[in-house]
């Protein structure tokens, strides 16, 4: 899967919404405080997380690429 960023970076919450891996902000924040989610394949536990261009996110078997 790949999300096109429209500004600088989005937020790993908001990722994770705009993908369709979660419906709501609190099933992205209960799942990243779990450490269901891995941003360049470390652990990661911050759903304001900045995510830019080249960065690879891993949930629940599914891998997003942030692109330009």
């Amino acid at each position: 899967m790949v999300l096109r960023l429209k500004g600088e970076y989005i937020k790993l919450g908001q990722a994770l919404k705009a993908m369709n891996l979660v419906e709501m902000g609190s099933d992205a924040k209960e799942v990243i405080q779990n450490g269901e989610v891995f941003v360049n394949g470390e652990q990661e536990l911050r759903r304001g997380r900045k995510l830019v261009p080249g960065d690879v996110v891993a949930f629940n078997g599914e891998h997003i690429e942030i692109i330009g």
